[in-house]
């Protein structure tokens, strides 16, 4: 793929009036707005000829926190029930974090402003200091990174626990997908968590649903998901057939041996769809060995790194 001549040029960051700060290098365009829980507002290729080719949906300026292009889940992901959790001994009540939603939703970092700095050409960084935020028993550091390299995005996530007492962490990042007739999803995994409607996991399952064949490539329209999936490799593309354009998914950290999750987001209807790699599954607090979650001591840290390469789609 052709970056245009950008490989060797980056600007400084560029802030519009909805205060999206943007940054263009190695062939791309990245727009953060930090003080929107650290979001992503707009990730764009720059084709030689044409106008910048959105990769996630853009942020549309509206209100909704679910409407940036992506935004980082910490200091867990994905939904808690039962009113909270126990960690070493002790119950740590939680309370619903989003209107509409019935259980606490990934953790509380997309719901705070982070602070921005350009760390490197074509690389940015946001830092969130989070204290007991709304009634949370977490305390914690966080950084993001986000740097614009050649045919692609680098990216990675980590925190650090500040609290008195051992608590258990998890990481995700949530991006929001463009969706096109013909976009397909593809990712070698072993099954799914099986769910009701709410949708806490009931049952782990190595038979997939007709349309959910998502080991040998599956539309991103069809029948609702809204589901983690387990035995993951820590690879998986997106494709664009006529774009002529795929994303490939890279996690490197933790680095996994069919041993990983992510979770696929697939609505009936919407410009949009996720596919987010993520560190357990939905209400790991409440499964067998809080599975994927890591215990972590005042000082302890743990990271998610992952790599999104553009490439060609030739297939």
């Amino acid at each position: 793929m052709q970056d245009a001549g950008h490989d060797a040029v980056a600007s400084a960051l560029a802030t519009d009036a909805l205060g999206r700060h943007w940054l263009e290098h190695a062939g791309q365009r990245l727009a953060v707005v930090p003080s929107r829980g650290g979001a992503v507002a707009a990730w764009q290729w720059l084709p030689p000829q044409g106008a910048p080719l959105d990769l996630w949906r853009p942020w549309d300026g509206s209100d909704d926190l679910y409407r940036q292009a992506s935004f980082a889940m910490v200091p867990w992901s994905n939904r808690i029930a039962q009113g909270g959790f126990e960690a070493a001994g002790r119950f740590h009540a939680m309370q619903p974090n989003r209107a509409g939603e019935p259980y606490p939703i990934h953790g509380d970092g997309w719901l705070q402003p982070w602070q921005l700095r350009q760390s490197a050409p074509g690389e940015l960084e946001m830092t969130l200091w989070s204290d007991g935020f709304g009634g949370s028993p977490y305390r914690f550091f966080a950084r993001q990174v986000l740097r614009l390299r050649a045919q692609g995005l680098d990216q990675w996530v980590e925190v650090r626990h500040e609290g008195d007492g051992p608590l258990p962490y998890g990481l995700g990042l949530h991006p929001w997908f463009v969706r096109t007739a013909d976009t397909r999803i593809q990712a070698a995994v072993a099954g799914v968590w099986l769910s009701g409607s709410d949708p806490i996991p009931t049952a782990r399952s190595s038979t997939l649903p007709a349309d959910w064949c998502l080991p040998e490539g599956m539309p991103a329209h069809g029948s609702f998901i809204d589901n983690a999936f387990f035995g993951w490799d820590g690879l998986a593309r997106v494709r664009w057939p006529s774009r002529g354009l795929q994303v490939q998914l890279r996690q490197l950290e933790p680095a996994l041996r069919f041993d990983g999750h992510c979770l696929v987001y697939r609505p009936p209807q919407g410009e949009a769809f996720c596919l987010e790699p993520i560190t357990h599954p939905i209400d790991a607090f409440h499964l067998p060995g809080q599975e994927g979650l890591r215990l972590l001591a005042p000082g302890e840290s743990m990271r998610l790194a992952v790599a999104w390469d553009l490439l060609p789609d030739q297939a």
